[in-house]
């Protein structure tokens, strides 16, 4: 007689990871234990699947609390190093964005567009235990007759400090090209003139959605890796799209799925946290985030079980194409592909850069596998999935 379909819950997955017993596997290693053994048999073996990237994240920042003084102060304008941060929230809370630019950038000066300093840089330099000068500007109030503020300050003197970012993870994103005959400048990297070569900014088999192409473990709750700390899911990203263009194995060949994710900035390290300067395009901001995926039944095994030659995305064009909104696909290509360092476009071979730090992504699954291992981080179920096309 046939064994029964794997079907697992979340506690009894627990049970195991605080029993020292759970089989906790990268999805790397995933890829070959279900090409070799089949997703029921993989289902039945391996409990969880760690995943993990690191790269930029444009969409993300921090909500802060600078402290009252005396007299009190309702701080409408706020800068952290000179970098604006939006104060129209309470008396001394602040949202620090990643790509905000510094006002003074001696650079933007010279090169208009161009800066080395902004809100991801003062986040990596608050979680490097650096001193940060804060500014605070408010219009005075019988209950709050400060008018300014002006001391520097370390995240160990910040009463509040949460990452949040509204778009993180993207599930899949373009790959970049630039046929036009000018050097291309944009958030996806320098992209020299007639398709001389070709930027990419994913994780591929290791990305989080990825290895949960429809969500059905992943929504509002779930906890992850983030910045080298513990966070959660809050929801769906900004510019969520579940519907875009999908392989027979679930996974997208188009832009798709985002996440909001928010975690204590306490908890977390500069390794895992950077602000870049991407040129020509302007300051943002790198971050790490991983995801545990439960094997619950062999459709996830399925789906965690998928490698770099199975997942696609599309090549665009971001020297005329993109900014003047013509929607036009250049072919389509794997991560096995885009990884090997050459791809064709038009018939010609053109070499591939990653946006994306692959040796990061493989650090950050690993050491949610060795928390996981330990017992120190256990699963969260989601109380509500993310949105599904297919729903």
């Amino acid at each position: 007689m046939s064994e029964k379909p794997v079907q697992k819950t979340y506690e009894e997955i627990n049970a195991r990871i605080k029993a020292g017993e759970a089989v906790i596997v990268t999805a790397e290693e995933m890829v070959d234990i279900v090409k070799s053994k089949g997703a029921e048999e993989a289902a039945r073996e391996v409990d969880v699947v760690t995943t993990g990237t690191f790269s930029p994240m444009c969409s993300s920042g921090a909500f802060i609390n600078i402290g009252q003084m005396v007299p009190t102060i309702k701080a409408s304008k706020v800068w952290l190093n000179k970098v604006p941060a939006y104060g129209g929230l309470a008396a001394v809370d602040a949202y620090i964005g990643a790509t905000e630019p510094a006002e003074d950038d001696p650079l933007n000066k010279i090169y208009p567009g161009e800066f080395r300093y902004g809100g991801g840089h003062v986040i990596e330099d608050l979680l490097a235990g650096k001193k940060i000068l804060l500014e605070a500007k408010g219009y005075g109030t019988d209950c709050y007759k400060g008018r300014k503020m002006k001391k520097e300050i370390t995240l160990d003197d910040l009463p509040y400090a949460l990452l949040c970012n509204p778009r993180n993870g993207y599930q899949n994103y373009n790959c970049a090209v630039n046929l036009s005959d000018k050097v291309a400048h944009t958030y996806m990297g320098t992209l020299k003139p007639n398709c001389k070569n070709a930027n990419y900014c994913s994780a591929g088999e290791l990305s989080p959605l990825f290895n949960d192409p429809h969500y059905k473990t992943i929504g509002l709750g779930t906890r992850i890796f983030l910045g080298g700390g513990v966070g959660y899911v809050t929801w769906h990203g900004t510019q969520h799209n579940p519907n875009a263009l999908r392989h027979e194995n679930g996974a997208p060949i188009r832009p798709a799925g985002t996440i909001m994710v928010q975690g204590d900035m306490k908890q977390m390290s500069p390794k895992w946290i950077r602000g870049i300067s991407i040129l020509g395009y302007g300051n943002t901001i790198a971050i790490g985030l991983g995801i545990p995926i439960p094997i619950l039944n062999a459709e996830m095994a399925a789906y965690t079980g998928v490698s770099d030659a199975e997942l696609f995305t599309q090549i665009v064009d971001y020297g005329h194409d993109y900014t003047n909104g013509i929607s036009r696909n250049y072919g389509d290509v794997s991560y096995a592909q885009l990884k090997s360092g050459t791809i064709q476009v038009n018939g010609k071979d053109v070499p591939t850069a990653p946006l994306s730090s692959l040796p990061m992504a493989r650090e950050i699954a690993e050491t949610l596998k060795s928390w996981m291992m330990d017992g120190k981080f256990l699963l969260q179920k989601p109380a509500q999935l993310l949105p599904d096309g297919d729903e």
